[in-house]
């Protein structure tokens, strides 16, 4: 009896054959000599779908790990912890003084992460001039407030009606409802509840197969999975015909190990030691960076030292410790928002998967939103959400980080009143969490951990 692969019964992240251009942009970026093979790229890309395509895609997915470095590429990227510490600038690092208390600052992040991921996710998926043509249609822009189902328009945007299929808008949920942004923050507070800070990128892995099934996970997170039950160990589980290994999932899973960490350098381990069983190079330090971050915001309320502690953390030799340190310089240069969100979108095209899931792309959107956002709550989760790209992760991330900043008194009612203090996720066990049991969990591990 002849066994036979139904590959299209699989979803697209499950099936590297289909994300060979995806490959292709990915190679590139992190500097790998894949040029001299684009012609075979566009061929593989345009054979149908069948057992030929897969082995071609296999033999694809061997040459892009034995590639060269190209000659001319200038950035030092290095994904093993010592190397990254290695070339941390770490005279970026200020020193400050909190005036809020620090149970007021964890459950601001708390909050500030969920109302900032309900915000953006009806429109998840949706490009940039998608989403203004909706705002607009349904007198929200610029973007102040959540988005109702009420005001949608009788009439949407044609490549905007799928959004009608969406049910997280804000007058039609009891509480907050799942996500993959915030159940990432949940499963690290149930690890750290398993495991304490002593975790081991396996034991990440063993917490992702006992809590959640494969459907919750996504893109690179969904191939690590994979990969995990087919017998691959960390790190190999992020190299494996992993097209999405510079994606932003790392960067949304790092929040509660800066939540949790009082010292930077430790909530920057924890994270690497998370994004390193999905992601390489820029992929982990979107992690670390906003783990260290959230770390420091313990401490200060000054935007541009939580930017800079971050970015301590990460290699000054790479794309995304460049690309940051040019908006933040923008930014004190006198450039407007519009100017800076214009320079993003003509560097990125979000309607490009590769660059509109990407660490880098989203990672400048987050500090540009918490720049010019100026410590406003609503103003800077509205920023994040509005400019496109990955609406709730971006939404969820700066929430997150203005919450612990300045602390939960910040931020509105408007903000915090349709959570009904409730959050929904995909974990085994916590279906539903009331989100002071969270917060008062955090606070826990601070002090064991600390």
């Amino acid at each position: 009896m002849k066994l036979i692969k139904t590959p299209d019964y699989y979803h697209i992240w499950e099936h590297y054959a289909t994300e060979l251009q995806t490959e292709y942009l990915q190679s590139y970026d992190e500097g790998l000599d894949v040029e001299p093979y684009k012609e075979l790229f566009d061929v593989a890309c345009k054979l149908p779908d069948g057992e030929f395509k897969e082995e071609i895609a296999d033999a694809i997915s061997k040459l892009v790990l034995d590639l060269p470095m190209r000659k001319d590429y200038k950035y030092n990227e290095p994904s093993d912890l010592d190397s990254i510490k290695a070339l941390r600038n770490l005279d970026l690092l200020k020193n400050d003084t909190p005036s809020v208390s620090l149970e007021k600052k964890v459950a601001g992040a708390w909050y500030g992460r969920i109302a900032g991921c309900l915000l953006g996710k009806p429109i998840e998926g949706a490009w940039a001039r998608t989403i203004k043509a909706l705002l607009i249609e349904s007198n929200n822009y610029p973007l102040n407030r959540y988005l109702k189902r009420s005001e949608l328009p009788n009439v949407m945007p044609d490549n905007a009606r799928w959004l009608k299929n969406n049910h997280s808008y804000v007058d039609e949920i009891e509480c907050a409802p799942f996500d993959d942004d915030t159940n990432y923050t949940v499963m690290a507070q149930c690890m750290i509840d398993r495991f304490g800070v002593d975790f081991t990128p396996t034991n990440v892995l063993e917490t992702w197969a006992d809590m959640q099934p494969k459907n919750a996970y996504c893109t690179a997170e969904r191939v690590a999975y994979i990969n995990y039950l087919s017998h691959y160990l960390p790190p190999y589980t992020a190299y494996n015909k992993n097209p999405y290994r510079e994606w932003i999932g790392a960067q949304i899973r790092g929040d509660y190990y800066g939540y949790v960490a009082n010292n930077i350098e430790l909530a920057s381990e924890l994270a690497w030691r998370d994004a390193s069983i999905s992601h390489i190079k820029n992929g982990i330090y979107g992690e670390m960076l906003i783990s260290a971050m959230l770390s420091y915001a313990k401490t200060s309320e000054s935007i541009l030292n939580v930017i800079y502690a971050g970015l301590s953390q990460i290699p000054s030799t790479s794309r995304l410790y460049e690309e940051a340190m040019e908006i933040v310089e923008l930014y004190k240069n006198g450039k407007t928002k519009d100017e800076t969100f214009e320079l993003i979108h003509s560097r990125y095209n979000n309607e490009i998967s590769h660059h509109w899931c990407h660490t880098i792309s989203n990672a400048l959107i987050v500090i540009a939103s918490l720049l010019y956002g100026k410590g406003d709550f609503g103003k800077s989760i509205c920023m994040a959400v509005e400019t496109g790209f990955d609406t709730d992760c971006n939404g969820a991330t700066v929430g997150s980080i203005v919450g612990m900043m300045y602390g939960i008194d910040n931020i509105g009612k408007e903000w915090t009143s349709p959570l009904n203090g409730v959050l929904k996720t995909q974990i085994l066990g916590h279906d539903k969490s009331t989100i002071d049991a969270l917060v008062n969990k955090t606070l826990e591990h601070i002090k064991k951990y600390n």
